[in-house]
């Protein structure tokens, strides 16, 4: 297995890597690691990854362009077309059979993202898997990342003796974000949404609130079991019940 990690910190993996039941099983030749820095990839002379979120609001999200060109070439030489990852709360809970589920492919693709968000063109046009280790807040992806290739690592055959790995789970309530976009408006065809440069707050307002019921009517519904909705919101969530 072939297994890629994008990250601004490449040196978070170094220890993890060189260690334990990862650094056998890449002396086995089962696993090769790569970590790249995908600030490489940027194409601007500051090489900055990420800007301000359309619509306004607190926090920095990720420009896709970084992430595209580096999945990109990550992509170009890989027999098979390679699994990519998204480490995000947003993401399905993880478990021992989606561990499985990903030991059976030949190349991997993590994303480890910081900031407020990711610009969500990465999610719908570049991601195959979104998952999420529990229901908290982590600085970035990586520690989440580094779960998950542990995970998948040690199921590969002849690197156990034995397959005993248990996945813990934690969870607290609220709903699931609305979808984030940065510039440029329009990339490679994908547009932001008309609400979110429309400069009309109200209507920012009223597409974040639909979107984020939306989402988590979509992915999470059970959440909904213990959050108090208002008239709004149950107004919004009633009109993309009917839409569904």
């Amino acid at each position: 297995m072939k297994i890629d990690v994008l990250s601004l910190f490449p040196e978070m993996f170094e220890g993890v890597f060189g260690s334990s039941i990862l650094k056998k099983a890449s002396e086995k030749d089962a696993v090769t690691f790569q970590v790249t820095n995908f600030r490489d990839y940027a194409d601007n002379k500051h090489s900055t990854v990420d800007d301000y979120p359309y619509g306004g609001g607190a926090g920095m999200v990720l420009k896709p362009q970084p992430i595209f060109d580096a999945v990109d070439a990550l992509s170009a030489h890989s027999e098979t077309k390679p699994k990519v990852i998204l480490l995000c709360p947003q993401g399905e809970r993880y478990h021992q059979r989606k561990a499985e589920e990903l030991a059976k492919e030949d190349h991997l693709i993590f994303i480890c993202g910081h900031y407020e968000g990711y610009d969500e063109r990465i999610r719908e046009h570049v991601v195959t898997d979104e998952i999420s280790i529990g229901d908290y807040v982590l600085t970035g992806g990586e520690l989440g990342a580094m779960v998950v290739i542990d995970s998948v690592v040690r199921l590969l055959p002849g690197v156990l003796g034995n397959e005993d790995s248990q996945v813990h789970d934690s969870f607290s309530t609220g709903l699931l974000e609305h979808p984030h976009y940065t510039r440029p408006s329009d990339f490679r065809g994908m547009k932001v949404p008309d609400e979110l440069i429309s400069g009309n707050h109200k209507k920012i307002d009223e597409w974040r609130t639909k979107e984020t019921l939306r989402r988590t009517w979509n992915r999470r519904p059970d959440l909904l079991e213990n959050y108090s909705l208002n008239d709004i919101e149950k107004k919004l969530l009633a009109e993309i019940q009917k839409e569904k």
